[in-house]
């Protein structure tokens, strides 16, 4: 799994991820200094970890590549009309349908078959790639703050967020069966090291699709509390096929809670970090003490 062709690979997919997050201004003057026709087409590169991976294991396919090449293209043309339709970014279909696909993409792991056993991680992070592209630096979406440089009033957000939610989940999921308390502390390093793989492959690519995306754009459409609600619901039916062969309504409930309460750390101040920084704490407890 960890071959120099893999290990490269991941690097390709995360540098736009890290820059993004990291360096958006650097990034956004970058871009928009190309030529326009070249910012459309420069998603594309996006397909490269498919290719090296596939190729060096033997399993590459045309019509996984073709889709990984014109998918990112089609989200830029796409979120590129609905900037030109919807200057005043009241939300328009074209923004919804990127969503749609998105996020059905991942939930229903439909890309998943193109990738070599244990590798399908690589099709939820291309796909954030893509999308982050195009609302950020293509529809250039205002107000979802997406900056992962983190500062203490996010981690007050939170944490005051996960304090809140907390005896909730803990109190409804016992009484679900839904949580099981698994008495023991674990190493240092392990906690770190989930607390941090949550954080950047679960909780941002998550927060960053449902409220800097999805939450802020029905915001403008619907209201504050409407947008807030109907954000969580949706949130919570993304996780139907969760640990379960059938329709998980105990997942479905809880996370549909939860997701008031990332709601609210992030539109405290639009920050996707606040958030996250919720979300990782909650799957955090859950995974090491209550899984």
């Amino acid at each position: 799994m960890f071959t120099p062709v893999n290990v490269f690979a991941a690097i390709l997919t995360l540098i736009p991820y890290l820059s993004f997050a990291f360096c958006s201004d650097t990034t956004r003057q970058r871009i928009q200094a190309l030529p326009a026709p070249l910012r459309l087409l420069l998603p594309s590169a996006l397909s490269l970890p498919y290719l090296l991976i596939t190729l060096a294991a033997s399993s590459f396919h045309w019509y996984w590549f073709c889709l990984y090449t014109l998918l990112p293209i089609a989200i830029a043309l796409l979120l590129q009309q609905a900037r030109q339709l919807d200057p005043g970014q009241t939300g328009n279909w074209r923004d919804y349908l990127v969503l749609l696909t998105l996020g059905l993409a991942v939930d229903l792991r439909w890309f998943e078959p193109a990738w070599p056993p244990h590798l399908a991680v690589f099709n939820k992070i291309i796909l954030l790639n893509a999308g982050i592209y195009g609302f950020l630096f293509i529809r250039e979406l205002n107000g979802v703050g997406f900056n992962l440089r983190l500062n203490l009033r996010d981690l007050r957000i939170g944490l005051r967020e996960w304090a809140l939610y907390t005896p909730i989940v803990i109190a409804l999921g016992l009484s679900l069966s839904f949580l099981h308390f698994h008495p023991h502390w674990p190493r240092l390093s392990q906690l770190a090291g989930a607390y941090l793989f949550t954080f950047l492959f679960i909780a941002v690519p998550e927060e960053l699709f449902f409220r800097g995306w999805l939450q802020n754009l029905l915001e403008r459409r619907i209201g504050r509390t409407q947008a807030l609600l109907l954000t969580s619901a949706l949130f919570g039916l993304s996780h139907f096929n969760k640990r379960a062969l059938h329709f998980n309504w105990r997942y479905v409930l809880l996370a549909a809670i939860a997701g008031i309460f990332y709601g609210r750390a992030w539109r405290q101040d639009r920050r996707v970090g606040a958030s996250a920084i919720t979300h990782t704490m909650v799957d955090t407890l859950w995974s090491i003490w209550f899984r």
